[in-house]
């Protein structure tokens, strides 16, 4: 067996099942196990694998309300900012962007007075000069992660 492109390979029999054994891992890969296991703990190790979570519908547990909250901050405020909301536990994506806004937030509601209190919060926040909010009416696709490509195949 050849271990060309086995970490690709690893990679994504786990995005197709993260529960998978490491006995049917090996099976599907044509390896052993304890190579299977070697190459996860060195994906885990380099930090290639940041651990395992269970993908979960918010919406089916009544967090059908989705915003895009876009922020302009003060100054070099920016890192105190990105950090308050990371610590807010329904907003699920931030990120420090180009553009006209600095911050992009994206919050996970089970109702629209959640997210009406949640945005009058970062309004009251002194570093944030400004924000414009989008409510999602349909999320075409959320959450996906996708196969890595296989040199050769």
């Amino acid at each position: 067996m050849t271990y060309e492109n086995l970490d690709a390979k690893l990679v994504n029999a786990l995005l197709g099942d993260g529960r998978a054994s490491l006995r049917s891992l090996a099976e599907d890969l044509d390896v052993s196990v304890t190579t299977v296991s070697n190459h996860l703990k060195d994906l885990e190790d380099s930090g290639v694998i940041d651990g395992y979570t269970p993908k979960v519908d918010y919406d089916a547990l009544g967090y059908d309300v989705t915003a895009i909250i876009q922020l302009k901050v003060e100054g070099d405020a920016l890192p105190d900012v990105t950090g308050r909301l990371r610590d807010h536990d329904q907003m699920i994506s931030v990120y420090e962007v180009t553009g006209d806004y600095d911050i992009i937030a994206v919050g996970k509601f089970s109702d629209t007075d959640g997210m009406n209190r949640q945005i009058k919060t970062l309004l009251n926040d002194p570093d944030i000069k400004e924000s414009n909010t989008s409510v999602v009416l349909n999320a075409a696709s959320e959450h996906e992660q996708f196969d890595l490509e296989i040199d050769g195949e």
